[in-house]
Parts: C-alpha cells; structure tokens; sequence
C-alpha cells in the first residue's frame, strides 16, 4: 500500500503556484482539504511565467501543450473544465523540422497525414515503418502511464507488475536510438523521434527506449497551443483553485519552515506565519531540501540535464520557412549531445527550436510584429561554463546564434529585432534552479521511477515534494501528474468531484 502522510491533513499549504502546485492544490481542494497557496512571485506559473516586453506578451517556458487530459484531471477534481477555462488551438503540423541538407518535414500527430508526408519526404518503406514506429509508440505509452508514470513509488519492488514486463517485451530497456532505428532507415527521421531525449537530459544512444514515451505526445496524442498564450494554463489552474476556496498569496517568498519534532507546523514567508497540518513544496530540489533542513540519503550525487539560452525576440518581420515551431538541425548529431553532456562547451553545429507563438495567436505581439522564441541547448553549469562566466559569454553567444540562423535563411533578423531578453544559464541559476538548467535532474536510468528522488523526505513526516525534480519527472504532463501524486500522498487519492467536459472539447 503506498505511504501516505499522517496524523490531521485539515489545512495543506503549498509552496509554489507553478503548474505542480496549482494542480496539487486543485486535486487537494477536491478532496475536501483547506488549501494555502504562497508564490513569491506576483503572477502564477513558475517556470510557465509571463514576461512583457513593450508590447509583446512572452511565454518564459513552455512553448506547447501536450496531454491535455492530463490538465483537465485536475480542473476536474473541483468540478471544473480545462475547456470550458481555456481555448486550446491544435498545431497542425505539431511542428516543422530543417535539416543541414536543405530539406524539411512537417510533423503531424493524425497517422495517415504524417504517413503520408514521410512517404513523400523518403519513400513507401520509410512510411511503412513509420507506421510501424507509431503501433509501438501507442504500446509503449500504455504500458508506462499507469504503473511507471501516473504513480507514487515507496520501493524499487512497486516495479513488479504486469506493465514492466509488457515494458521489456517492447524494448523499453534497450537504446532509444537503435529501437528507432529499427523502424526507421532515414536519419533525418530518426532525429525528429529521437531528439526529445534531451528534454530528458540523456542523449539518444544513452537513453533507455522507454523514453519514447515523449515523442508519442509530442507526435501522436496532439500538439496545443493556449489562445493567451503558454501562461493561459496557470493563470486558469489558479483562477479555479480560487474559485474552489483557495487562497492565493503572491509575492510572498517562502523564508523558513517551522517544525515540532518531525512535522511541519507552519510556513513563513517574509510576510506572514501560516499555520499548517502538511506542505507541499514545489521549488527546486535545493530550495525545498534546505527548507526542510533534511535531503535524502543517495549513494551517487544527482546528475542534472543540460541548460539552455532562450533569446525572445520581438521582430518587425517573420520568415514564411517557419512554422509555429520549427526544430533547425545542425549537420552534427553525436557530437553536439556529447558537446552538451560529456564536454560541457557549446554546440560547435546547433540543433535549434524556433518558436513563433504569434503564427497561431496574434494577439501576443502588437499590430504587424511578430514574436521568436529561439533556444539553443548548451551544458549546464556543473560541466560547463559557471554563471559567472555568461554576464561576457551570453551576449556573444547571442551574435552567434544570430550568425547562425542567418546564414540558414532567417535574412535580416538582427535587424529586425525591436525588443529582447537574453536569459543565459545565470538566470537559470539566479531562480534558484540547480546546476543552471531548468530542466532538473537528468533521467538517467538510476534517477528515472523509484531511484528518482522521490516526493517524501526522510525526517518529516507532513511534507511532500512536486515538481520536475521529483517523481515522475520533467515536462509539463509529468508536472501536472507530480502534483496530483503529491496531492494523493496527502490524501490517499481520489477526489470528491467529477469531471464536466463541455460537448466538442478537444482531447
């Protein structure tokens, strides 16, 4: 039976209005708890922040929505409806992929247009084996949800079920690229399968097969974009939650955590003490273990995925070879994962996302502008260049990106650039997150399922974690599923309420 905290659960506090504290507190607020929740931001979303620049309305994170479901779940938990909250656009295509040699694909999630496309792009067997590919991608995502990603784990011993050896069976623990390759001849497209292993923070031929598991929300469930943009998902998670009987405290950094024995009794931030029976906290690991006082015991320190350079970009022009997203690679594949993993310099040939929200939503920038998103993987900062060192790196990394997405057709966009902000690895750092990478702690295998820190500290008995640092992991499907997860170690799961899809939402 899963570990549950004990003693009175009456009054939760939650430490974080990112998406795995809001949907925390949705799922707490559906199973009848009183919940707090305290953001030392003044706006919710965390890393699904909004920037304003001028005129433009910038997404600071998450550039997509896939797994919707996965959100509704807990608006549902009150009773309430993601799509009746938000209007969800579906990408079609989900996203564009350029490669060195001049060609590009369209990625679709609908089967047949996307087999259709591959035929055209490399011929009849590639089609085939995409097909192929898809069947085991569906498989594979089946055997994962429900006993590896949708779930608490106590032990190692809690891998013992039916699903682990359907996992085997498929090849889940073999190399992710060569289970690609197997489906796959064209290198071409076994990069646009294979390259969401670096959201993972593992390269391809390190990966386990098992990380599949992301590029079938990536390019079969559907693709989404919020109209208002990434941050229109927690500003709705936490106008639910407030409707809900929450309270919201922004602009109130959390300061310390008052305990009696092993138990938390109160949060204080740097305005108030507040009064609680057990917390969630969703900061970054460090933060979290050193308000608790207490870290797990591992016998290998954390390995954390690598960082990246966002440069947003508010332009007087856009570029017609662009889709709402576009992954530009490089010539180079091996050698830039061992770049940003093994050596820790930067990527000699980038592999890039371009995203251009305002294809989708105008609205995001003023009349006749257009809005970039251009993120360049680099190490973090545990192997590469310290935060100190990009106050000088980052604005000549910047002239390099520039450099380079000029010379692959994007013509005259320095000087189209109205507005900007550069944020480096020293950003990443001065929020507070580990290493300087978003991205938290790699998946590799020995921090994947129960060897990934897991959401109950030793030496507290009320408080549990959330967030991508802990169980299941990173991405905004797995943030959304930590926070239901730390809900229920609180609440034995199960919520009280059911869900209210209008008629015609998108799944």
């Amino acid at each position: 039976m899963t570990r549950t905290v004990n003693g009175r659960t009456d009054h939760v506090v939650v430490v974080g209005a990112g998406l795995a504290g809001l949907a925390a507190a949705l799922h707490l607020l559906g199973a009848g708890r009183q919940v707090t929740v305290v953001e030392k931001d003044d706006l919710p979303g965390g890393r699904a922040g909004r920037l304003r620049l001028g005129g433009y309305q910038v997404d600071t994170g998450p550039t997509v929505l896939t797994m919707p479901d996965l959100a509704d779940e807990a608006f549902a938990a009150v009773g309430d409806s993601l799509y009746r909250r938000v209007d969800l656009i579906p990408l079609h295509p989900a996203y564009r992929a350029s490669f060195a040699d001049g060609s590009s694909l369209d990625v679709h999630t609908d089967g047949e247009t996307m087999a259709d496309a591959v035929e055209q792009f490399a011929g009849a067997a590639e089609a085939a084996g995409y097909r192929r590919l898809r069947a085991w991608l569906q498989q594979l995502y089946r055997a994962q949800m429900r006993h590896f990603i949708d779930a608490n784990f106590d032990s190692p011993l809690d891998l013992l079920t039916g699903d682990l050896a359907r996992l085997a069976a498929l090849g889940g623990f073999g190399r992710l690229d060569r289970r690609i390759g197997a489906f796959l001849k064209d290198e071409r497209l076994q990069r646009v399968f294979s390259f969401q292993a670096l959201y993972a923070g593992v390269p391809p031929a390190r990966a386990l097969a098992a990380y599949a598991v992301i590029a079938y929300m990536d390019t079969v469930a559907g693709v989404y974009f919020p109209r208002g943009g990434m941050h229109a998902l927690p500003q709705a998670m936490a106008d639910a939650a407030a409707d809900a009987g929450a309270e919201l405290r922004f602009g109130e950094p959390v300061t310390r955590l008052e305990r009696s024995g092993r138990r938390i009794t109160a949060v204080v931030t740097a305005k108030d003490r507040i009064p609680c029976d057990a917390v969630i906290l969703t900061a970054d690991l460090p933060l979290s273990y050193g308000l608790l006082e207490r870290r797990p015991r591992r016998p290998l320190r954390l390995r954390h995925s690598p960082s990246a350079v966002v440069l947003h970009a508010g332009t007087d022009r856009t570029w017609a070879q662009l889709g709402h997203h576009t992954i530009s690679f490089g010539a180079a594949w091996r050698t830039t994962f061992d770049e940003l993993t093994r050596h820790g310099t930067l990527m000699s040939d980038p592999s890039l996302l371009i995203t251009r929200p305002t294809a989708t939503d105008p609205t995001l920038a003023p009349p006749g502008r257009h809005l970039h998103y251009i993120l360049a993987p680099c190490p973090n900062t545990e192997i590469g260049p310290p935060g100190a060192a990009w106050g000088e790196l980052g604005p000549r990394y910047r002239s390099r990106l520039l450099s380079e997405l000029e010379r692959r057709g994007l013509h005259g966009i320095e000087a189209a650039i109205e507005e900007e902000c550069l944020v480096t690895p020293a950003d990443w750092l001065g929020q507070g997150h580990a290493a300087g990478t978003p991205f938290s702690a790699a998946h590799t295998f020995l921090q994947t399922g129960p060897f990934r820190p897991r959401n109950l500290v030793r030496g507290t008995s009320n408080a549990v974690l959330a967030g991508c640092g802990t169980t299941p992991g990173v991405g905004v499907p797995t943030a959304l599923v930590s926070g239901k997860l730390a809900a229920a170690r609180i609440t034995g799961g199960g919520s009280r309420r059911t869900s209210a899809r209008p008629e015609g939402a998108a799944r």
